[in-house]
């Protein structure tokens, strides 16, 4: 994970992690079975720091407080959203992470498929916003002097309202920090009104 954390994926190669290691490389086939072992292990302990939803209580704190520190966890491990992303795990870490979130869902009164639309809805703006924040050519404190720049390079006449809100960036009536919060208010008020008017479907 430290390999990873440093210098990417890309970097974690069996030969570089037994060096690293103090050891052959063909010595650490007798512990894992190939790369994709070590990957399913990193994810597993990637899922383990992230905070598991409380069953029964508030739903809406609950997953709220998931995608914070889905988000947090997968901000500390640059590699791991895309990894999270493209693979199927079964290791005891995730498949406790995803039943408690289901279960979360589920005990809230949301029926099985809803249930599964929403954990889908949340986890596609957190891994979502997190790439976007993890690539984003320019930091925050940047926003002004970069929309200062781009501004005249750009047709007013053509673009009014990209030139309007660079505006209000560049005059700083408008940070133009992306919010966590605020997309998963939006999301959370709409599976609030979808829960509310949807009976629980029988077990």
């Amino acid at each position: 994970m430290r390999i990873a954390d440093k210098q990417g994926l890309d970097a974690l190669s069996m030969r570089e992690l037994a060096r690293k290691l103090g050891v052959e490389a063909m010595s650490l086939y007798h512990h894992v079975k190939n790369k994709d072992d070590i990957l399913d292990g990193l994810l597993e302990v990637v899922v383990s720091e992230i905070e598991v939803p409380a069953i029964g209580g508030d739903w809406r704190e609950a997953m709220r407080r998931r995608a914070r520190s889905a988000h947090k966890v997968l901000m500390a491990h640059p590699w791991a959203t895309m990894l999270l992303m493209s693979r199927i795990s079964i290791g005891p870490a995730m498949m406790r992470y995803v039943d408690a979130t289901l279960g979360c869902l589920r005990e809230s009164g949301f029926s099985f498929p809803m249930a599964d639309y929403a954990w889908n809805a949340m986890d596609s703006y957190i891994y979502g916003y997190t790439l976007q924040q993890l690539n984003f050519p320019v930091e925050p404190d940047e926003y002004a002097s970069a929309a200062a720049a781009f501004v005249p390079q750009i047709d007013a006449e053509a673009y009014p309202y990209l030139v309007g809100l660079s505006a209000e960036v560049i005059a700083r009536r408008h940070d133009g920090v992306h919010s966590l919060e605020f997309g998963l208010d939006l999301i959370l008020d709409g599976l609030e009104r979808l829960r509310l008017r949807s009976p629980t479907d029988p077990a």
